[in-house]
């Protein structure tokens, strides 16, 4: 694998300060990633008390274990997102078992559906947030305005030629949700699993 470009400053002083155990660094920490979480965590278990109990244990293990986080792997966002996405789905699997176990509805075959469902649309959400914001802006005026590439343009004070781009490079990063592992395989920086 080719080493990665050297992470932002801010990525690396924050992983040494929690290695410190600065208590402000990890208040700092959930100040900038606490919606992330959350929102990563809700959009898999679907259950905003299940998210509240993820967000706790991603922070908790942050402050426990700072050095678990290598700069040179990618970005500090994508590193807790990834985390973030792991636990989340390891909860929901737990979960949705225990209710078969129990005698619940469905079958394996569904649960691993719904946890591959899961999985993708909070991998997809974390990529449209992560994404440039004209890329984005470009994507919401197309899928939530019904916007063709024209209009688009317009909306934006851009060429039509941009325009398309900037459909085109959104559509091909969130296209990449798919790409993820299954949700037993060990997480990677890339965001998946």
């Amino acid at each position: 694998m080719a080493k990665k470009d050297a992470p932002p400053r801010w990525d690396r002083k924050m992983q040494q300060r929690l290695a410190r155990g600065e208590a402000a660094a990890l208040g700092e920490f959930y100040d900038r990633f606490a919606s992330l979480v959350h929102g990563l965590a809700h959009r898999v278990l679907g259950d905003e008390q299940a998210a509240d109990g993820i967000t706790r244990e991603v922070f908790a293990h942050v402050w426990q274990h700072p050095d678990s986080y290598d700069p040179m792997q990618g970005p500090l966002r994508t590193w807790v997102a990834a985390l973030t996405h792991r636990l989340a789905v390891q909860r929901l699997h737990a979960t949705e078992t225990a209710a078969l176990a129990d005698g619940g509805p469905g079958s394996t075959e569904e649960l691993e559906l719904k946890v591959r469902h899961a999985s993708v649309a909070a991998r997809a959400d974390y990529i449209v947030h992560a994404m440039p914001a004209p890329l984005r802006a470009a994507l919401e005026l197309a899928y939530f305005q019904r916007r063709d590439y024209r209009q688009t343009a317009a909306d934006l004070g851009v060429t039509e030629d941009e325009a398309r781009r900037r459909l085109r490079l959104g559509l091909q990063l969130l296209a990449t949700a798919h790409d993820a592992p299954s949700p037993g395989a060990p997480p990677g920086y890339g965001g998946a699993a």
